[in-house]
C-alpha cells in the first residue's frame, strides 16, 4: 500500500460526505463503503465518470478480492447512470496503470467510464489538443445525480 498524498483528489473525494456542500464541488455522485463514482474534472466528453476504491493504492493487484468486486459493481452502476442520463451509443471503459500508460494520478487506481456517440469529437484532444465538452460540469453533475437517484429508487 502507498500512503495517500495530500494532493490525491480521489482521497479527498473519499473523505467527502454526500450530504455536504463539498460533494457537488468535488463532483462526487456516490461515496460509500464500496468506493466512489465521480465526474471527471477534466472530461474527454460529457459525463466522463471515474470509479475508484476508497483505499489509496496504485494497482489492481493491490486491491482485495472484495475491493475488486466493488470496483466492478460500481463500474456497472456508472454505466447505468450514463445510459439513463445521456443515452450514449457506446462506452469506453478503461484503467490506466502507471504514468507511462497515461495515468494522470498513478497512485490511486480508478476506472474511466466515458459515454460515446457516433461522430463525437474525440479526435479533437489528439489533433487539436483541445477538449470539446458541450455541457457545463455543474449541469452534467446534476443530470448524473438525478439519473443515479432514479436507478436507486427503481432498484431499491
Amino acid at each position: 500500500d502507498q500512503a495517500a498524498p495530500s494532493s490525491c483528489f480521489l482521497c479527498e473525494a473519499a473523505a467527502t460526505t454526500l450530504d455536504s456542500q463539498d460533494a457537488p464541488r468535488r463532483l462526487v455522485l456516490l461515496n460509500d463503503d464500496r468506493g466512489m463514482i465521480l465526474l471527471n474534472l477534466y472530461p474527454y466528453t460529457n459525463g466522463h465518470l471515474l470509479v475508484a476504491p476508497q483505499r489509496h493504492t496504485g494497482d489492481l493487484t493491490d486491491l482485495s478480492e472484495a475491493e475488486r468486486h466493488h470496483l466492478m459493481d460500481l463500474t456497472v452502476l456508472a454505466e447505468k447512470i450514463l445510459h439513463v442520463a445521456v443515452n450514449p451509443q457506446g462506452l469506453n471503459v478503461g484503467v490506466n496503470l502507471g504514468k507511462c500508460a497515461g495515468a494522470g494520478l498513478p497512485g490511486h487506481v480508478h476506472v474511466h467510464v466515458l459515454p460515446r456517440w457516433n461522430g463525437d469529437t474525440n479526435f479533437m484532444q489528439s489533433v487539436g489538443r483541445v477538449r470539446v465538452v458541450p455541457q457545463a460540469l455543474e449541469e452534467s453533475y446534476n443530470d448524473l445525480a438525478t439519473a443515479l437517484k432514479k436507478i436507486v429508487e427503481h432498484e431499491g
